[in-house]
């Protein structure tokens, strides 16, 4: 069994975040990157799955050299190599362009994926690379078993849980639920000494026009100052709803 992970290189939650002084895209000074958490659950899932079922554990992610530092923690959490594709990560589209290719060419049978990323929460990746590649598509799958060439995927839904079951080749897009908090893999000094060793293969993009055009970012209103109204006093909590807050 050959499992495909895509990561993708985030801020830690707890930086500060600036874009450039033109707005189109983010300040990386004095940022630290982390794994998208969602990958990371997808990831440990499927490490999960190399020690009991053997499967073997590639990860690959789409940007440029100053990635790998997180590439390598991947490794270091126990894939057994990793794909860097050389280029700027751009939009959705071409993300996932990138990815079924390596998908097809490599015959993954379970191409796992974080159901967004935790920047742009755009959440298109997945399901664009299942549709490139004409695979079965779970999303939002909050748990997954393997029997022989089939999957059993858990899923949310508006209307409550779904089970669903496909074969391989299937693409899924995990979430928070996944695997438990608990069961994150943290590198160990064997596994940080082993990742310097694993493959780290860096190729070339496909190239396909951007179906992006970004015209800028911008942060959200500050909030306002805060007015504190007696418990009691539901005559002034009403008057100020509706006189300075409009919104009865």
């Amino acid at each position: 069994m050959k499992i495909l992970v895509c990561i993708s290189s985030v801020p830690d939650t707890t930086a500060k975040i600036n874009f450039t002084a033109d707005g189109k895209s983010l300040d990386k000074n004095g940022v630290q990157f982390v794994i998208n958490p969602h990958d990371e659950y997808c990831l440990t899932r499927a490490v999960q799955l190399q020690e009991t079922q053997g499967a073997t554990v590639t990860v690959i992610t789409v940007s440029d050299a100053s990635v790998e530092p997180v590439i390598r923690k991947a490794l270091a959490i126990g894939a057994n190599d990793a794909i860097r594709v050389n280029s700027d990560s751009g939009d959705g589209f071409f993300v996932a362009t990138q990815i079924a290719k390596a998908a097809k060419d490599g015959g993954y049978d379970i191409i796992l994926a974080g159901r967004e990323s935790i920047d742009f929460n755009g959440g298109e990746v997945p399901g664009f690379v299942a549709g490139m590649l004409d695979y079965p598509f779970i999303n939002g799958c909050i748990n997954l078993k393997v029997e022989g060439n089939a999957v059993e995927a858990v899923r949310e839904s508006d209307s409550g849980k779904q089970t669903i079951t496909a074969n391989f080749p299937v693409v899924i897009a995990g979430e928070n639920g996944l695997v438990e908090d608990s069961e994150l893999k943290i590198p160990n000094m064997r596994g940080i000494m082993s990742a310097r060793t694993k493959p780290l293969n860096v190729v070339e993009p496909e190239q396909t026009a951007s179906k992006l055009n970004v015209v800028g970012y911008q942060k959200p209103a500050e909030r306002g100052n805060v007015k504190m109204i007696d418990k009691d006093n539901v005559a002034e909590l009403v008057r100020l709803l509706h006189e300075e807050a409009k919104v009865i």
